[in-house]
């Protein structure tokens, strides 16, 4: 049951963030797009973004780990 527990928080705390970056992603595509000058800006927010949601997904993992011990 405690392995179950495990795998269903894993899942959950790497499908969140996974969901940001789609998001993410289709959003900077949609406003280079509309505006291809503004990319260099645009590229900078998403990479930040990028970096935020992942380091969620990492400190979440590491969090699932420490369940194992």
């Amino acid at each position: 049951m405690r392995n179950l527990t495990v795998v269903i928080i894993m899942l959950l705390s790497t499908l969140g963030p996974s969901v940001v970056i789609g998001i993410i992603g289709q959003a900077a595509v949609k406003a280079v797009g509309r505006n291809p000058s503004a990319s260099p800006r645009i590229l900078l927010a998403m990479i930040t973004a990028f970096l935020f949601a992942e380091a969620i997904a990492v400190m979440a993992i590491l969090m699932v780990f420490g369940l194992f011990k």
